[in-house]
């Protein structure tokens, strides 16, 4: 940026000013298909922030709770292992990871069987504040600050995040994109 403060004599002479952030917080909301993530992650490197993925975490928790034999279908159930797992996210915009108990779940997570069971795990609401908790973890720590990209991060999870953005697309552009 560039400042150009007045002089003694009333002639502008530019000087350069630099202004800094301890750190931010952008919140990238949407429905999906929006282009949530690729916008996220290209923002964050960009701006050399973190990347948090809070689909992810979600899709993370139900893979877990598949492999290890908890009924998805109990509510009951899901809330009781819901505490359990413990979950990671590495926040490189280039190279976002997500594991359970020190297992690589980036492949697994994105399976038909998770897609198909992350929706009734995370309407349980011991799951949603679990991974609700984590996420606000996370962008504390970030640093520098952080892109986190979700469905519900500017009103419920960040609400007060530094600058917040919702994505929108034609549902053809977002069946596009899902296809």
């Amino acid at each position: 940026l560039v400042g150009v403060p007045h002089s003694r004599r009333g002639r502008r002479s530019p000087r350069k000013v630099t202004l800094t952030v301890e750190s931010v917080i952008v919140a990238i909301d949407g429905p999906s298909g929006t282009g949530k993530s690729s916008t996220s992650k290209a923002v964050a490197s960009a701006l050399g922030l973190s990347y948090l993925d809070t689909g992810a975490q979600y899709r993370a928790i139900t893979w877990w709770m598949i492999s290890n034999g908890i009924d998805v279908s109990d509510p009951a159930a899901i809330a009781t292992a819901s505490g359990k797992p413990v979950i990671e996210s590495g926040t490189d915009p280039s190279a976002p990871t997500i594991t359970v108990d020190g297992l690589d779940a980036s492949g697994p997570i994105r399976e038909q069987d998770v897609t198909a069971k992350v929706s009734a795990v995370s309407a349980v609401p011991e799951v949603r504040t679990r991974i609700t908790e984590l996420q606000r973890s996370i962008a504390k720590a970030a640093e520098k600050g952080i892109v986190v990209e979700g469905r519900d991060i500017g009103t419920t999870v960040l609400p007060d995040a530094d600058l917040k953005i919702f994505l929108t697309a034609s549902p053809e552009a977002r069946a596009a994109r899902r296809s």
